[in-house]
């Protein structure tokens, strides 16, 4: 397809589409397909198609080895992973957390009659800001979430500090985090437990699941008890469960998709660096970066829209990419603090995490993304805020009036 080199080219301005399949972030990393059946039908073989079964069990065991833990829990998804970890831990009253996070973060302790309490970011990181967190214990805090987000690790010694000093527990939502590092250690190792998401757009998917992981034991094995009814080895019911387990064919899928873990990150990187190139010097747009002393899974690809400077707002922008074919996500906008119910029980202001909410957007990245694919994306991106003004005047004039005469 020839470049686009005019406003007008633009598929919004009716210029014919990018791509004709559309290019989505979090497209599943689906590994090999064969040894994926032959997993399932070695399951089907057996007829052990679920209840902590042999793949479930592997699969468990590679991700602990991975996060660099003893134990791990495979569980149906992480949401449910993060209900039973605040079961097992006993968790009441305030839990404190970003609000710059999937809303799942939250809904999970609010379905416990837990109460999120939303902190701001530090805008260096777009992690949870320590200091802030600090001040807003109280005596109801029972625990502090800090999100790994987009696999930057959160300040880990400082909230290990916080925590140890005002005797609260400590938990991280490592959804993004696996296979990343923070000074060399690698992230679910942190605090007394962390959950993983296995959800099919992650960076190792089983199709849907999560896992708790951690070094605690005795935590560990009443996480496994509350994910099964509440049963202990023996088939003795020790209190009241749930029904969280990962089941055979997940496991298969998390199997194969960490298989392929490794040639899934490097070409995450590739891409990561075709990106950076593409889009440097490119006023007004700011490509997140990551710590090359680091591991990093390479996964979210996000870019930061200046709108005062491109004269482009965010939205804009995916606006004219979706038309393109360019499915983006504007991860996480709103912050959780804005949307219901969190908006009306409990107000807040967060500045930079309301400000950083208005400007992020993922791009496509992961093993199914072409450098070809890269280049179209970043021209329509650089042609969309080069040319920004006449974007935004052309955008406006296509919306109808809805102010009488």
């Amino acid at each position: 397809m020839t470049m686009k080199r005019n406003v007008g080219d633009l598929a919004v301005f009716g210029g014919s589409s990018a791509f004709l399949q559309p290019l989505h972030v979090g497209r599943p990393n689906v590994g090999d397909r064969a040894r994926f059946f032959d997993r399932v039908n070695w399951a089907l073989d057996h007829q052990w198609l679920t209840n902590g079964g042999p793949l479930a069990r592997e699969f468990e065991q590679r991700v602990a080895e991975l996060a660099g833990v003893r134990y791990c829990v495979s569980t149906c998804n992480a949401t449910v992973a993060l209900q039973l970890l605040a079961r097992a831990a006993d968790l009441s009253g305030e839990v404190i957390m970003p609000s710059l996070t999937f809303p799942a973060t939250a809904h999970a302790f609010r379905w416990l009659g837990l109460t999120p309490v939303f902190c701001d970011i530090d805008p260096a990181t777009s992690c949870l800001d320590p200091a802030l967190v600090e001040a807003a214990i109280t005596p109801r805090t029972s625990a502090i979430v800090p999100v790994h987000l987009w696999g930057r690790p959160c300040a880990v010694d400082q909230f290990e500090k916080v925590a140890a000093d005002h005797g609260v527990q400590l938990f991280y939502d490592a959804a993004h985090g696996l296979g990343c590092t923070s000074e060399g250690r690698p992230v679910g190792g942190f605090g007394q437990a962390e959950v993983f998401s296995f959800h099919a757009t992650k960076v190792v998917n089983a199709f849907e699941g999560g896992a708790v992981v951690t070094d605690d034991e005795e935590l560990a094995q009443r996480v496994r008890a509350m994910h099964n009814f509440g049963f202990t080895q023996g088939r003795v019911c020790t209190e009241a469960g749930t029904n969280g387990k990962m089941a055979e064919a997940s496991a298969a899928m998390g199997l194969t998709s960490l298989d392929a873990f490794e040639e899934t990150v490097h070409r995450n990187e590739a891409n990561y660096d075709d990106y950076q190139s593409e889009l440097a010097g490119l006023a007004g747009l700011k490509v997140m970066r990551f710590d090359r002393a680091e591991r990093n899974n390479y996964h979210y690809l996000i870019v930061e829209v200046d709108a005062a400077v491109t004269g482009v707002h965010r939205d804009l922008l995916d606006t004219v990419l979706r038309a393109e074919n360019v499915v983006c996500q504007r991860y996480f906008s709103p912050g959780c603090h804005e949307m219901e119910p969190y908006r009306s029980e409990r107000p807040v202001t967060l500045p930079h995490t309301e400000r950083l909410a208005q400007k992020v957007l993922a791009l496509p990245t992961g093993p199914t993304v072409s450098r070809e694919d890269i280049r179209r994306v970043c021209d329509i991106v650089r042609l969309t805020l080069e040319r920004g003004h006449e974007v935004t005047r052309r955008a406006d004039e296509r919306v109808p009036s809805t102010v009488a005469p």
